[in-house]
């Protein structure tokens, strides 16, 4: 399969459209959060992720900004697309997976040579006999094989056909997404009966907009612990993480993942709240007082036969 061209109207070829807002930040998660520069993605979420991974089987990486899990997967043999609206998160996935050449071991994406390609007009998929492609005008029939292939998508219209994969994954994603209930019934059609998602957030109780360590030494004896902002309400915050990089969060409390989840055919198997790292410990003193509050929560989801509507209870629980 031949390379595509690049589009006129935007830098990526693979899926060309108008940019995303995320294509101002991706500067910055890539230097932050990429190639080994976060603790929390070195040490806790890529081993749990790998932990949870497949023996076998097709692999979704929505929201995968410049690619890490995807390649991850790849590297433990699996067949992966990685999904990103933003064209520069995919250009730089694209570029990452060009300079690793490939090895008996696959751990390292697509080479050049036709093997894994995206196609202009096409949708996310990989092919019959284990290639990573994009083929024109196609849904994804995510196939086995050990390779890889990047596109742009939207996690709230996944370019992917019904019921084509075995295992999808969103790391750190739907805390950035306003209809997250959409993106939870993405996730449920794409994947087949019995597959699995997994689901990685900033933990929803303790990472509440405004929470944080306090130090009070206006009272006597002083006091110190970790305030919890507001909770049940859903709401959007936006967060100068540097000066001049502006993410918006929006925050909704767990029972709103979990209870959207069942509705769309998604029952819960496992639920994770991991201390913070050594890493991320270690990174200033006073990170010592939090090692009891979890920054992260994982959900593990399996799609149940009965795939239903957005908001429609269970088929056994009709009336």
């Amino acid at each position: 399969m031949t390379e595509p061209q690049a589009s006129t109207e935007h830098p990526n070829p693979w899926r060309p459209g108008p940019p995303d807002p995320w294509d101002a930040h991706a500067a910055w998660w890539q230097d932050e959060f990429t190639e080994g520069a976060d603790p929390e993605y070195v040490e806790q979420i890529l081993p749990l992720i790998a932990s949870r991974l497949p023996a076998e089987g097709r692999v979704l990486d929505v929201g995968c900004g410049e690619g890490q899990v995807t390649r991850l997967a790849v590297e433990h043999g699996l067949c992966a697309v990685g999904l990103d609206p933003a064209g520069a998160q995919i250009d730089e996935a694209e570029r990452r997976r060009r300079a690793r050449a490939v090895s008996p071991g696959g751990e390292a994406a697509v080479s050049p040579g036709g093997e894994a390609a995206v196609s202009p007009g096409g949708e996310a998929a990989v092919s019959p006999g284990g290639e990573a492609a994009v083929s024109p005008g196609g849904e994804a029939a995510v196939s086995p094989g050990g390779e890889a292939a990047y596109a742009r998508g939207s996690l709230l219209d996944l370019p992917v056909g019904d019921a084509t994969v075995d295992f999808v994954v969103a790391s750190l994603v739907f805390e950035h997404v306003g209809d997250y209930r959409r993106g939870l019934a993405e996730a449920a059609r794409v994947l087949v009966p019995g597959g699995r998602f997994l689901l990685l957030l900033n933990h929803p109780l303790l990472q509440t907009p405004d929470s944080g360590w306090i130090d009070d030494h206006v009272l006597d004896p002083p006091e110190q612990y970790w305030r919890i902002g507001p909770y049940l309400s859903e709401v959007i915050n936006v967060e100068e993480v540097q000066p001049g990089i502006h993410i918006t969060f929006h925050h909704r409390p767990l029972s709103s993942y979990l209870n959207s989840a069942i509705s769309v055919g998604l029952s819960l198997d496992r639920m994770d709240e991991p201390a913070p790292p050594p890493g991320f410990i270690a990174r200033a003193p006073e990170y010592a007082e939090v090692v009891e509050i979890p920054r992260l929560m994982a959900l593990q989801f399996t799609r149940t036969p009965a795939l239903h509507a957005i908001g429609q209870p269970p088929p056994d629980q009709a009336q």
